[in-house]
């Protein structure tokens, strides 16, 4: 396989209907709900940081957050349609590269803001599970859609077919969240007692900014508020880079990190040692 690969548009699979072993597809009667679309930004084919192993990652568009630091603008900030396609369609693709998954692979979702279209969220998971797939959503927790319209039991069917979630921690205050994503940490709070209370597997991701939290004092804060938190399998620090920055102008965006230099990655690996 060549790596980062990104394929749009439909593939029909062949028989999709049937059970099948090896690498074909399956999907039963019970979970082949057409009516239901993704709108997909792009598949990337080989991913190797985003959860456990080898994973194709799926880039879902559209999220509730505007961060200062956002890193895929074009999947973020638009509701635009870029790829509609049906669970069927895309777990058809994953399956495709299912020999190189080995123990740990599989795919994750990721975006934009994969909770952010969370009926179709659903239906690849089951799919995925019923491929005997595993499965990770790359995610900030900013569950909006899903608490503002009460489908909370829908969470519910999300975690308990989903194996890990790798989430993102804007910040650990109101204000802080508020300056950096412009929502709310409520929704994220909320997210984070739901899985909680299903003991679900945690990764947790923190992006290092300068002059905004690349200091002892945030990083021991963040410590704090981790040791607070069960099922913790891995916490990151991400350096800040501005390789986004092109694409605001491209966009017509105004990329408001434009005097931040990039993070340095050894101070992000020194603060790195102190969650270690």
């Amino acid at each position: 396989m060549n790596s980062n690969i990104r394929c749009g548009g439909v593939e029909e699979s062949k028989n999709s209907s049937h059970l099948k072993s090896g690498n074909s597809f399956i999907c039963s009667s019970a979970s082949n709900k057409k009516d239901i679309f993704g709108n997909i930004a792009s598949i990337e084919t080989t991913g190797f940081v985003d959860g456990p192993g080898v994973r194709v990652i799926v880039f879902m568009q559209g999220c509730p957050l505007r961060c200062l630091y956002c890193h895929n603008p074009e999947d973020a900030f638009f509701d635009t349609t870029r790829y509609l396609m049906t669970p069927e369609e895309v777990v058809a693709k994953i399956v495709r590269y299912k020999n190189y998954f080995g123990k740990e692979g599989g795919v994750t979702f990721s975006g934009g803001e994969p909770l952010n279209q969370p009926e179709f969220l659903l239906e690849v998971l089951r799919l995925c599970k019923e491929n005997k797939i595993n499965t990770a959503i790359d995610t900030s927790g900013c569950a909006k859609n899903i608490f503002s319209n009460r489908k909370t039991k829908l969470l519910d069917e999300i975690l308990r077919n989903v194996d890990l979630i790798i989430l993102d921690i804007k910040a650990t205050d109101f204000q802080d969240y508020k300056e950096i994503t412009g929502q709310d940490i409520k929704y994220f709070e909320r997210f984070l007692d739901t899985c909680q209370k299903m003991k679900k597997k945690l990764w947790l991701r923190h992006v290092v900014v300068p002059n905004i939290n690349d200091n002892v004092e945030s990083i021991k804060q963040l410590k704090e508020y981790i040791s607070k938190i069960k099922y913790v399998k891995k916490v990151e620090l991400l350096p800040y880079h501005d390789m986004a920055k092109e694409k605001y102008k491209k966009l017509g965006l105004t990329y408001r990190l434009s005097d931040t230099p990039n993070m340095n990655t050894k101070k992000c690996s020194e603060l790195q040692k102190l969650l270690d």
